[in-house]
């Protein structure tokens, strides 16, 4: 792909905007986020404390741990951890940098403090409403589309910030199109690309998220996924690449404290998408410029797949990273277009419609299930076997297969989605 080509520009720009930097879960770090930026501009500490939130962000919210808050869990504590300790400025690491002592002012805030969750109106699919009073002030601050939009703020009835409209379906208003991307394009892209354009942007995720992926394997974090496939599996390349993709979600939904590099909004699918490639990479002994290359693939076809799904569902997001990981896999091992089209099938096929119930330690099982998945997918090409167009959910073309996907995520699932959230909830069953 040459330079002067527009779509040239648009990955390179789509990379630098997803992946970023985060702390922690995304969806507690972006209750957090919203809550720091409300109190900076409140002035001072609030003595209440509302967050009205979607029910995929209170599904996502719900069972994870919030780093650098002394093991909490719960909007509760991302929204106090933003207005105790939270530096807005540090965006999606607003928490980082939280000392001893205050980790002790959150929970001492939480035990004396009015902090209340309610759902929020309407049906925004990622909505974050943060209403912080103290006296006669109140601010409003609404975080909606992805985890840094801030869309709306008011203080004391005059609005500070209105932005464009906010999609319902969970689109993604504000950031650079996607429709750009196809498999074909972004293989060419990877084969061709100026490494410059992109190295800044995807070393670090390599050096970041393979560095939480260590400190998953080395220590006792969550349900330890990443040490039962170690203890309980042969010691090959394909149980490694699903051990340390693993490892890295043990750490991160169990509150470590280590910085990762997001994909669609997703520690877990920057993760998926990077750490299994940097693995194999390794067995390889690929150039570091390969692992790079490589690495991009994952990144970019995971955005692919996940842009039709939107960036919250009850489709679990690890599966098109962990089917884009088996891509990239392929791509190292010498496959063209054809080999990547073929295996991103084939894993779509197999995994499709495993359910998101939000973040939590077993997302490390599911991550390894994914990559199992896009293993699979490429084993299968090797062999000559294929599902065809027509068989389930595949058609025939790796991109109406992507779109089939796009449309069981998007819509088949919302009332998945309901249901998880309603049982999340102990809500009774709809009806």
């Amino acid at each position: 792909m040459e330079k002067t080509d527009q779509r040239y520009h648009h990955f390179v720009q789509i990379l630098r905007e997803e992946l970023v930097p985060a702390m922690g879960c995304t969806e507690p770090i972006a209750i957090a986020y919203g809550a720091a930026k409300a109190r900076e501009v409140l002035g001072r500490l609030p003595e209440k404390i509302l967050v009205e939130a979607s029910g995929n962000i209170i599904k996502n919210v719900k069972s994870v741990v919030v780093p650098n808050t002394g093991g909490l869990k719960g909007i509760e504590a991302s929204a106090a951890a933003g207005v105790v300790a939270g530096d807005a400025g540090r965006i999606l690491e607003v928490i980082s940098q939280v000392t001893d002592p205050q980790k002790e002012e959150i929970r001492s805030y939480l035990e004396s403090h009015e902090v209340r969750v309610a759902p929020a109106p309407g049906d925004v699919i990622f909505d974050i409403i943060v209403t912080l009073t103290a006296g006669a002030d109140t601010v409003r601050l609404r975080i909606a589309d992805y985890h840094t939009n801030i869309v709306h703020i008011e203080k004391n009835g005059e609005i500070l910030l209105e932005a464009g409209a906010v999609a319902e379906a969970g689109g993604a208003a504000g950031l650079t199109d996607r429709s750009c991307l196809s498999v074909e394009a972004i293989v060419d892209f990877v084969n061709t690309c100026d490494l410059e354009d992109v190295r800044e942007t995807v070393q670090r995720q390599i050096d970041y998220n393979y560095a939480i992926a260590q400190e998953g394997i080395r220590n006792d974090w969550g349900a330890n996924i990443g040490k039962v496939l170690q203890a309980h599996y042969h010691d090959d390349i394909k149980t490694r690449v699903r051990a340390m993709a693993a490892a890295g979600s043990d750490a991160r939904m169990s509150g470590c404290e280590m910085p990762v590099i997001i994909v669609s909004g997703s520690g877990n699918q920057g993760i998926t998408a990077s750490v299994p490639v940097v693995e194999y990479a390794k067995y390889l002994e690929a150039d570091p410029e390969k692992t790079l290359r490589a690495v991009t693939l994952s990144d970019l076809l995971t955005i692919h797949m996940k842009t039709g799904i939107g960036r919250l569902s009850a489709y679990c997001g690890a599966v098109s990273a962990g089917c884009a990981a088996g891509a990239a896999i392929s791509w190292l091992n010498g496959g063209d277009y054809e080999t990547i089209a073929h295996t991103l099938v084939n894993a779509l096929a197999t995994i499709s419609g495993m359910i998101c119930d939000g973040a939590k330690p077993s997302c490390a099982a599911k991550i390894a299930a994914a990559v199992d998945a896009g293993l699979l997918g490429y084993s299968m090409y090797l062999s000559g076997r294929q599902f065809y167009g027509g068989e389930g959910i595949v058609s025939k073309g790796v991109e109406n297969t992507i779109a089939n996907i796009g449309r069981l995520g998007r819509l088949g699932m919302r009332e998945t989605d309901r249901e998880i959230i309603r049982i999340m909830t102990n809500q009774p069953p709809k009806g």
